[in-house]
Protein backbone atom coordinates (compact mmCIF):
# COMPACT_ATOMS: atom_id res chain seq x y z
CA UNK A 1 0.00 0.00 0.00
CA UNK A 2 3.21 2.68 0.70
CA UNK A 3 4.66 1.70 -2.43
CA UNK A 4 1.50 2.62 -4.59
CA UNK A 5 0.70 5.67 -2.10
CA UNK A 6 4.59 6.46 -3.03
CA UNK A 7 3.84 6.04 -6.67
CA UNK A 8 0.63 8.29 -6.73
CA UNK A 9 2.59 11.30 -5.11
CA UNK A 10 5.44 11.02 -7.43
CA UNK A 11 3.38 10.82 -10.41
CA UNK A 12 1.30 13.59 -9.09
CA UNK A 13 4.86 15.54 -7.78
CA UNK A 14 5.66 14.87 -11.80
CA UNK A 15 2.52 16.43 -13.51
CA UNK A 16 2.42 19.46 -10.98
CA UNK A 17 5.90 19.84 -12.65
CA UNK A 18 4.72 19.94 -16.16
CA UNK A 19 1.63 22.20 -15.64
CA UNK A 20 3.98 24.91 -13.93
CA UNK A 21 6.67 24.66 -16.89
CA UNK A 22 3.78 24.74 -19.82
CA UNK A 23 2.64 28.06 -17.52
CA UNK A 24 5.96 29.34 -17.74
CA UNK A 25 6.92 28.86 -21.17
CA UNK A 26 3.28 29.77 -22.40
CA UNK A 27 4.24 33.32 -20.93
CA UNK A 28 7.70 33.99 -22.41
CA UNK A 29 6.12 32.90 -25.53
CA UNK A 30 3.45 35.57 -24.93
CA UNK A 31 5.32 38.37 -23.93
CA UNK A 32 8.24 37.44 -27.01
CA UNK A 33 5.17 38.24 -29.41
CA UNK A 34 4.37 41.46 -28.02
CA UNK A 35 7.46 42.83 -28.20
CA UNK A 36 8.48 42.36 -32.11
CA UNK A 37 9.86 45.32 -34.04
CA UNK A 38 11.51 46.76 -31.26
CA UNK A 39 14.79 46.21 -29.92
CA UNK A 40 14.33 44.47 -26.28
CA UNK A 41 14.93 47.11 -23.76
CA UNK A 42 14.85 50.03 -25.71
CA UNK A 43 12.29 52.10 -28.07
CA UNK A 44 14.08 51.98 -31.15
CA UNK A 45 11.63 50.87 -33.81
CA UNK A 46 14.04 48.24 -35.65
CA UNK A 47 12.61 47.55 -39.54
CA UNK A 48 12.49 43.86 -40.87
CA UNK A 49 14.78 44.35 -43.88
CA UNK A 50 16.69 46.87 -45.53
CA UNK A 51 16.77 48.06 -49.32
CA UNK A 52 19.48 47.33 -51.52
CA UNK A 53 20.08 51.58 -51.97
CA UNK A 54 20.36 51.91 -48.45
CA UNK A 55 22.93 48.82 -48.73
CA UNK A 56 24.74 50.14 -51.15
CA UNK A 57 24.93 53.54 -48.80
CA UNK A 58 27.19 51.59 -45.98
CA UNK A 59 31.06 52.06 -46.87
CA UNK A 60 33.22 49.20 -48.21
CA UNK A 61 36.58 48.58 -47.84
CA UNK A 62 39.41 46.32 -49.23
CA UNK A 63 40.94 44.58 -46.16
CA UNK A 64 44.68 45.01 -45.68
CA UNK A 65 46.50 42.76 -43.17
CA UNK A 66 49.38 43.46 -40.83
CA UNK A 67 51.31 40.17 -41.28
CA UNK A 68 53.02 37.95 -44.10
CA UNK A 69 50.48 35.15 -43.52
CA UNK A 70 47.40 37.23 -45.32
CA UNK A 71 45.10 36.35 -42.31
CA UNK A 72 44.30 38.07 -39.27
CA UNK A 73 42.99 37.58 -35.50
CA UNK A 74 39.67 39.54 -36.84
CA UNK A 75 37.21 37.99 -38.20
CA UNK A 76 33.67 38.04 -39.21
CA UNK A 77 30.92 37.84 -36.93
CA UNK A 78 28.43 36.41 -39.58
CA UNK A 79 30.97 33.56 -41.00
CA UNK A 80 33.24 33.11 -38.35
CA UNK A 81 36.33 33.43 -41.15
CA UNK A 82 39.29 35.59 -40.41
CA UNK A 83 39.16 38.81 -42.65
CA UNK A 84 42.47 37.81 -45.11
CA UNK A 85 44.45 40.70 -47.34
CA UNK A 86 42.28 41.82 -50.36
CA UNK A 87 38.80 40.62 -49.03
CA UNK A 88 35.97 43.18 -49.83
CA UNK A 89 34.57 44.19 -46.32
CA UNK A 90 32.10 46.46 -45.09
CA UNK A 91 32.15 48.88 -41.59
CA UNK A 92 28.61 49.39 -40.23
CA UNK A 93 29.00 53.18 -39.39
CA UNK A 94 26.75 53.72 -36.56
CA UNK A 95 28.58 50.78 -34.27
CA UNK A 96 32.48 50.76 -36.41
CA UNK A 97 31.91 46.65 -36.55
CA UNK A 98 33.44 45.07 -39.86
CA UNK A 99 32.50 41.97 -41.91
CA UNK A 100 32.88 40.54 -44.96
CA UNK A 101 30.65 42.39 -47.48
CA UNK A 102 28.72 39.17 -49.05
CA UNK A 103 27.96 38.07 -45.09
CA UNK A 104 26.84 41.55 -43.84
CA UNK A 105 24.62 42.05 -47.11
CA UNK A 106 22.65 38.41 -47.18
CA UNK A 107 22.26 39.69 -43.59
CA UNK A 108 20.89 43.09 -44.08
CA UNK A 109 18.95 42.25 -46.40
CA UNK A 110 17.08 40.29 -43.61
CA UNK A 111 17.30 42.97 -40.63
CA UNK A 112 18.75 46.25 -40.79
CA UNK A 113 20.42 45.69 -36.91
CA UNK A 114 24.34 44.68 -36.52
CA UNK A 115 24.53 41.01 -36.45
CA UNK A 116 26.71 41.35 -32.94
CA UNK A 117 25.53 44.99 -30.58
CA UNK A 118 22.28 45.09 -32.71
CA UNK A 119 22.16 48.59 -33.57
CA UNK A 120 20.54 50.19 -36.54
CA UNK A 121 22.71 49.76 -39.31
CA UNK A 122 20.88 52.65 -41.63
CA UNK A 123 23.08 55.32 -43.02
CA UNK A 124 21.81 58.29 -41.60
CA UNK A 125 20.76 60.34 -44.70
CA UNK A 126 23.37 63.18 -44.34
CA UNK A 127 26.08 60.76 -44.14
CA UNK A 128 28.47 58.77 -46.53
CA UNK A 129 26.31 58.69 -50.06
CA UNK A 130 28.70 57.24 -52.02
CA UNK A 131 29.32 54.14 -49.99
CA UNK A 132 33.48 54.08 -50.36
CA UNK A 133 35.64 55.58 -47.49
CA UNK A 134 39.13 56.73 -48.62
CA UNK A 135 42.22 57.34 -46.98
CA UNK A 136 42.00 56.44 -43.39
CA UNK A 137 44.39 53.76 -41.80
CA UNK A 138 43.53 52.29 -38.58
CA UNK A 139 45.78 50.06 -35.97
CA UNK A 140 44.19 47.10 -36.06
CA UNK A 141 45.09 46.26 -39.74
CA UNK A 142 42.21 47.45 -41.51
CA UNK A 143 42.29 50.11 -44.33
CA UNK A 144 39.70 52.22 -46.14
CA UNK A 145 40.19 52.24 -50.17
Amino acid sequence: MEIVISAILLFVGIAVLVVIHVCIVGRAFRRGNQGLGTAQGSNITVTKNMSSEDLKMIPCFDYMGGDNKGTSPLDCAVCLENFKTGDKCRLLPSCGHSFHSQCIDSWLLKASICPICRTSAKVPKSGVGSGEVSGVSHDNGIEMA
